[in-house]
């Protein structure tokens, strides 16, 4: 039972924690509140027991702690996937802590919340982001609340508040996405800006699958298998730079059937480009990286290929050009040294070994984003600006080096702004949705998982497999036969092989 304590000319209420130990009625600062009287301590020690015996006992000093060293100790007793990991850390320490970092968790008031999220909004953050960052505020509080630290979460929202305006998901911005031919077009587009196959085969294998974009970078040529690619793992690129592999998201490892056209497109490259085994993981990954790695000195020029395409010539011939000018006649000597004179071509311009893997941000700004809207991207001091082309042959060859745009003739116009790589994901669900795919088969094929009663009694059949694929191979054959319109022959050898294959 509580009973009051005599201080000179005051009295404090001291009452019995549950394990025994006896304290004093605090404020909510934590400082030891004087009464008047020795009925009224009495009575607040009596009622700081019965909080005791509910079990909702609050220290109000345990509130002075400050929120940078109780999220530092939250952060290290998480136990996360890598990727959510580095997703917490970068809200905590990049905005969390530079707002309340120095606030007890007491202090962090819904009024302090509020102008925080109003001033992040302002600097131009996504929606998106914004949420996430209240989400992992929301989650540090609420374990806070739960330890007795604080009374109650500031960050809780309360119903009714705030702009209802986009509350909804489908009331967020339009997805971009594109058809058939326009990822046959900007996957194109992305071989002729790296030089090389790669990047086709590996869009194309994007929009005709759906694989998520960690999925597309790690795999393996081991789960290439017959009119099917099984998605067992994928790489996450943490701050560090390094490439974790890890599980896919949400565990959703399954078998994604694709049609023998694409089979074969990803087989041919395989045995094209015979990979090896990657110095990070020791694995063979069916596609590699195309910029030079980090630190390695490179100048950006022309390729040796993009030379050839423009002289149309053979890439030995090239070779021959700059090696053994003795065996090219007068008519190709001049050939050759036309295209080397317009491309701005420099020989051995390119020292450095490629990275062994694709970057996300390097990928979409530098291949995919000129691929689709026709211009680079803004990077300080240079702004936005169309990709440099020499017209022919068609559908261009990219300029590079010294006064590019100055040599450069022609420029892409945009086939889908807005779109990013992830959109190709999207383009695939709504291509299986024109084709009338049934629901089973696209979970199955996107990794998405249906908790619903009604899932649980259907399933995807090897009929309903047969028609998925007979489509994508229509819509495939469509795009191609779109595409011969606009031009017989493609620079991209993979895509000029298909368009021939088609014709027979």
């Amino acid at each position: 039972m509580g009973y009051a304590e005599k201080r000179g000319d005051y009295y404090r209420a001291r009452f019995k924690l549950a394990d025994g130990r006896y304290d004093i009625v605090k404020d909510a600062i934590g400082g030891t509140v004087r009464f008047r009287t020795k009925r009224e301590a009495e009575q607040a020690a009596d009622d700081a027991e019965a909080t005791v015996r509910a079990n909702t006992f609050r220290n109000p000093a345990a509130g002075r702690v400050l929120f940078v060293d109780y999220s530092n100790e939250w952060f290290e007793r998480l136990d996360l996937a890598l990727s959510t990991m580095q997703g917490y850390r970068r809200a905590i320490e990049d905005h969390l802590l530079p707002a309340f970092g120095e606030l007890a968790l007491a202090d962090i008031t819904a009024t302090e919340i509020a102008l925080w999220e109003k001033r992040e909004k302002g600097l131009g953050y996504a929606d998106a982001s914004l949420r996430l960052w209240r989400k992992v505020l929301h989650t540090i509080l609420e374990d806070a609340t739960e330890e007795g630290l604080i009374v109650r979460n500031a960050a809780r929202r309360r119903r009714g508040r705030g702009r209802r305006t986009g509350r909804a998901a489908n009331r967020g911005k339009e997805k971009a996405i594109t058809t058939a031919l326009g990822t046959l077009l900007i996957a194109e587009r992305a071989a002729l800006l790296s030089g090389r196959d790669d990047e086709f085969v590996a869009l194309v294998l994007k929009g005709f699958s759906g694989m998520r974009w960690g999925e597309l970078v790690g795999l393996e040529t081991q789960f290439v298998r017959p009119n099917l690619v099984r998605v067992e793992w994928q790489l996450y690129e943490l701050d560090t730079g390094e490439m974790h592999r890890c599980p896919p998201k949400d565990e959703s490892r399954r078998s994604v059937h694709i049609p023998t056209w694409l089979h074969t497109l990803v087989t041919n490259h395989i045995a094209d480009k015979a990979p090896q085994p990657c110095a990070c993981h020791g694995l063979r990954y069916v596609f590699s990286g195309n910029k030079a790695a980090n630190g390695a000195p490179t100048r950006e020029s022309a390729k040796a290929k993009d030379v050839a395409i423009q002289a149309g010539v053979s890439v030995g011939t090239v070779s021959n050009f700059f090696n053994h000018l003795d065996r090219l006649d007068e008519r190709t000597r001049q050939t050759v040294q036309d295209a080397v004179d317009a491309l701005g071509y420099v020989r051995g311009s390119v020292m450095a070994t490629p990275a062994s893997l694709w970057r996300r941000n390097g990928f979409a700004a530098w291949l995919f984003q000129p691929a689709a809207t026709g211009s680079y991207p803004a990077k300080a001091p240079m702004p936005a600006r169309p990709v440099p082309l020499l017209g022919e042959p068609w559908p261009g060859i990219p300029v590079r080096g010294r006064n590019a745009s100055g040599r450069a003739d022609a420029c892409w116009l945009p086939i889908a702004p807005g779109l990013t790589p992830h959109s190709l994901r999207h383009t695939y669900k709504t291509l299986m949705e024109e084709l009338g795919t049934p629901k089973p088969l696209m979970d199955e094929q996107m990794g998405h998982a249906d908790g619903s009663v009604q899932a649980r009694y259907s399933h995807a059949t090897s009929e309903m497999v047969r028609r998925l694929l007979d489509g994508l191979t229509d819509a495939w054959e469509q795009a191609l036969a779109e595409r011969r319109q606009l031009s017989p022959c493609s620079p991209v050898a993979a895509l000029d092989r298909s368009m021939k294959d088609a014709e027979k």
